[in-house]
């Protein structure tokens, strides 16, 4: 049986005339604005693209004019691709899964195995992105393809050692540091509807916790609020303030490819916030990107 694995994510501007495409294809996301009426989404969508957008494209430029999601993704895309057919689709840029089904349907193949880039799961990311694939094969009459779906692998032994290791190799004297295990925030009203992201983020930490014993301290923070709503808290910049004059690491638990928010938000925006704080040391750690063990892992999960 043909088969090939899709591995999905969000996406990212790739130029700056993609950076409406994404916000605009973001925010008429009924799973990311949880409004019934395509029409006032739309709506709430334009505002923000009208608020945003030139921001955004401030904050690219400092990354060369794009978002480093994609090329980083294409590094892991080529190494999976040494063993097995894998494709990769974003959700709000491309390559969308219009593209990458209809090709995968005219090559035969009759089984997908769906591996999300986001370990925890969350109506946001992995649903929005399961439903976006279905509908489309729904569309393409493919009736002939099986899909299989990993499940999150947040709290998966190797995924945490994993984790810790790459923390461990960048980081030569724990004990001289604190640990801040940033997340992307979520508003708390999707929490309180029933998704389990914050519930799989602060397991994944107790886990990593157990791990990584020699820390100073172990914390979790939020990042990326957007809006006036209630998000999830503390925010990163308010935990930043408990350590004015120490050294402070800070890992990306909810990201497994670094994108815009790793690479400007935490890297630049957070490192300049820091050093107004008086934080001593500040050091964000890579996420695993392609790392040879990373590989493994996806072809691991997606032979059991």
């Amino acid at each position: 049986m043909k088969k090939a694995i899709i591995i999905l994510n969000m996406g990212g501007a790739n130029s700056f005339d993609d950076v409406e495409v994404f916000l605009r294809n973001m925010f008429n996301d009924k799973h990311i604005i949880n409004i019934q009426s395509d029409l006032i989404r739309s709506i709430i969508a334009n505002l923000i693209i009208w608020s945003r957008a030139t921001q955004s494209k401030k904050n690219l430029e400092l990354l060369g004019g794009k978002s480093p999601l994609l090329s980083n993704t294409k590094k892991l895309l080529k190494k999976l691709n040494r063993k097995e057919r894998v494709e990769m689709v974003m959700r709000y840029t491309e390559p969308f899964a219009d593209d990458v089904l209809e090709k995968l349907q005219k090559d035969g193949i009759k089984k997908l195995i769906l591996f999300p880039l986001y370990p925890q799961y969350s109506t946001t990311t992995t649903l929005s992105s399961f439903e976006q694939i279905i509908n489309k094969i729904f569309e393409l009459n493919w009736n002939e393809v099986s899909i299989s779906t990993i499940p999150p692998y947040f709290n998966d032994k190797r995924f945490l050692k994993m984790t810790a290791d790459s923390i461990l190799t960048k980081v030569s004297n724990q004990t001289d540091n604190h640990l801040i295990f940033s997340a992307h925030s979520l508003p708390q009203k999707i929490i309180d509807s029933g998704d389990p992201y914050l519930e799989q983020i602060e397991k994944q930490v107790n886990s990593l916790s157990k791990l990584l014993p020699k820390f100073k301290s172990i914390n979790l923070a939020f990042q990326s609020k957007l809006g006036p709503v209630k998000w999830l808290e503390p925010s990163l910049e308010t935990k930043l303030q408990e350590f004015k004059g120490e050294n402070v690491v800070i890992y990306p638990i909810s990201f497994i490819i670094d994108n815009v928010e790793t690479d400007f938000e935490l890297n630049i925006e957070y490192r300049e916030i820091a050093k107004n704080i008086g934080i001593k040391n500040y050091t964000v750690i890579k996420t695993l990107n392609d790392s040879e063990d990373f590989v493994k892992f996806i072809f691991d999960r997606c032979s059991e």
